[in-house]
């Protein structure tokens, strides 16, 4: 469960991010489009797990590997946007957010159930 300072600090770094993504030309890679879903971030504060939201993207895990070898340059301009709000910038960690893939599997079964 996340703390009050938690998920302040999540919605913080999910907006900034947002709109970092959107001036860098991310949001809509390739012809598909990256959404953040959601942030993480653990109860020290100091590492931030920030879930993407894939749309149309050919190869999801190099798109990842990209990012996260961008992660310094991102944590660094998210450092400049929020430096006045947070004591220390968290370590960003970009992960794959399969909820909806999970929800759309979890339908198909509960239809071929229906179905027997």
């Amino acid at each position: 469960m996340q703390h009050i300072r938690q998920k302040k600090i999540g919605e913080l770094i999910r907006k900034e991010l947002s709109t970092l993504f959107q001036r860098n030309g991310i949001s809509t890679h390739g012809g598909g489009m990256v959404t953040i879903s959601g942030v993480d971030v653990t109860p020290d504060l100091m590492i931030a797990r920030v879930y993407l939201s894939l749309y149309n993207i050919k190869t999801p895990d190099k798109f990842l590997e990209n990012l996260n070898e961008k992660m310094h340059e991102f944590r660094g301009q998210l450092g400049n946007e929020i430096r006045h709000q947070v004591r220390h910038i968290p370590e960003l960690e970009f992960r794959i957010d399969d909820t909806l893939d999970n929800v759309f599997k979890l339908e198909e079964l509960l239809k071929k159930n229906k179905e027997q």
